[in-house]
């Protein structure tokens, strides 16, 4: 039986590369996208990314986009709430499993699970274990790009933000900070790859500080329909 499943998607390169790598598995049907918004900026959460290229991303993917609101700052209650209810939507919609581009934070993992537990939804982790290195080198090989959307200054250079994540860029990443930024060092707005159907285009906007973190504004280019 095929698995239906809705991808966490958080706009960056380890939710497309799970999208790649599903789509070359032929028990899986992709029945969409979903993204949690910050309804304070309408932004995608912790990356900071705008609506506009978060709808991007989908067109360019060929799958529906389902965002799911959150208030800012957002309790952990109401997050589980909001998710409980979009659970119930996906649900309706088919879903049998949610996809998640986690790495390796086994904490994530279980929190994940136990969320999902008895709610007849089944999460799947297709990047899970895979070593870090080897896959971001992966990645920027088959063509992947993605610009450096978020930086935590405490644990990655502020310059980095608004960089592009491109074969120099991987292999310039010191030792101590993990390749994918899997523990919050950097999060990535994916922008080309063998997951979309063409590239999207944009420009940059200012650097800013909010909240402890570094954001790189990045902007739709009015050419990319």
């Amino acid at each position: 039986m095929n698995k239906c499943v809705m991808l966490s998607w958080s706009s960056g390169k380890d939710s497309a590369w799970a999208l790649h790598l599903m789509r070359q598995d032929p028990e899986v049907e992709l029945l969409g996208l979903f993204t949690t918004i910050n309804s304070e900026f309408d932004r995608v959460a912790m990356h900071g990314v705008r609506r506009t290229l978060l709808e991007s991303q989908a067109a360019h993917v060929g799958l529906p986009l389902h965002t799911i609101a959150i208030p800012h700052p957002c309790p952990n209650n109401v997050y589980e709430a909001a998710m409980l209810a979009f659970v119930e939507k996906a649900k309706q919609l088919g879903t049998t499993h949610f996809a998640f581009g986690d790495l390796f934070l086994e904490d994530i993992r279980r929190y994940r699970e136990q969320q999902l537990t008895g709610t007849g939804i089944a999460p799947l982790f297709p990047l899970w274990g895979l070593p870090t290195q080897a896959l971001a080198q992966d990645m920027v090989a088959s063509g992947l790009r993605a610009y450096i959307a978020c930086v935590d200054p405490k644990q990655a250079p502020r310059e980095w933000a608004g960089r592009l994540f491109d074969p120099a860029f991987v292999a310039a990443i010191p030792q101590h900070i993990d390749p994918c930024g899997e523990r919050g060092e950097f999060h990535t707005f994916a922008c080309d790859g063998p997951m979309f159907r063409r590239p999207i285009n944009i420009g940059k906007g200012g650097i800013v500080e909010r909240d402890g973190f570094v954001f790189a504004d990045l902007l739709s280019d009015p050419g990319d329909a």
